[in-house]
């Protein structure tokens, strides 16, 4: 797994700051960002944080790439829909030989290992052999309605992998760009940092945070699962039991 931080809204804590205090001021704008010293954008955003005042919080986003992860991960992070995302498409991109990402409990145990890349190696060349056998029939059919040999095979190609994407698993690798304004990134955080949530995009989420942590530490401060954010867990008889624990994970992470 790879995260990056591609970009982020310029000195993200000052945007935040003079949005907030547009709503309460009659100075123009360029006045307020320009009277914002550190110290005042530290503690205004202290205070916006700790009331809970995150609507101003949309006014900066932030883009990652993410690569190195399964299609069993991004389907969970694209149902967080206040986002933006771009994704390596499956329909358009030949899988021939695909990458897979094996979990760690399976990769724990020799027997169910072995099961795992067996089935793995028999899936890759299975959609290798529908591909081109789907290919095949495409070409032909191009053919005959007219289009040359060359044409016809590359439009043949991109056809067949529409259809023998299908029988693509969850494992298979993939890359995705997200864009999330920060008070997506906060809900983002609450849910998929939570001991509750899967492996994998627990991982995900754990290094965007870092990420955001380096780039506004202030805004970032009191992100993460909601026993962090609140001081609480909602889980009731559901917890993971062990609250202290992950405060002190998510003060590590954000310190390192």
């Amino acid at each position: 797994m790879k995260v990056t931080l591609i970009s982020h809204t310029p000195e993200p804590e000052k945007v935040i700051a003079t949005a907030a205090k547009l709503c309460y001021s009659s100075s123009d704008i360029g006045s307020l960002y320009d009277g914002l010293t550190e110290d005042k954008v530290q503690g205004f955003i202290e205070m916006l944080v700790s009331i809970g005042h995150e609507s101003v919080m949309e006014h900066v986003s932030f883009t990652f790439g993410i690569e190195g992860v399964s299609r069993a991960c991004t389907h969970q992070l694209v149902r967080h829909r206040i986002a933006s995302y771009s994704q390596k498409s499956q329909r358009y991109v030949n899988e021939n030989g695909f990458e897979f990402i094996t979990p760690p409990e399976i990769a724990a145990v020799p027997e169910a290992k072995t099961i795992f890349d067996e089935e793995m190696q028999r899936l890759a060349e299975c959609y290798e052999r529908l591909a081109d056998v789907l290919c095949e029939s495409h070409k032909q059919r191009l053919i005959a309605e007219g289009l040359d040999e060359k044409t016809a095979a590359s439009k043949a190609r991109k056809q067949a992998n529409e259809d023998a994407r299908f029988i693509l698993p969850n494992a298979c690798e993939t890359k995705i760009v997200v864009t999330m304004n920060v008070r997506s990134l906060f809900n983002f955080f609450k849910h998929r940092c939570c001991n509750r949530a899967q492996w994998e995009i627990r991982a995900v989420a754990d290094e965007m945070l870092r990420l955001c942590c380096q780039a506004a530490p202030i805004v970032f401060k009191n992100a993460g699962p909601s026993c962090v954010m609140t001081g609480r867990c909602p889980e009731g008889k559901m917890s993971c039991g062990r609250m202290k624990e992950v405060q002190e994970k998510y003060k590590e992470l954000k310190n390192g």
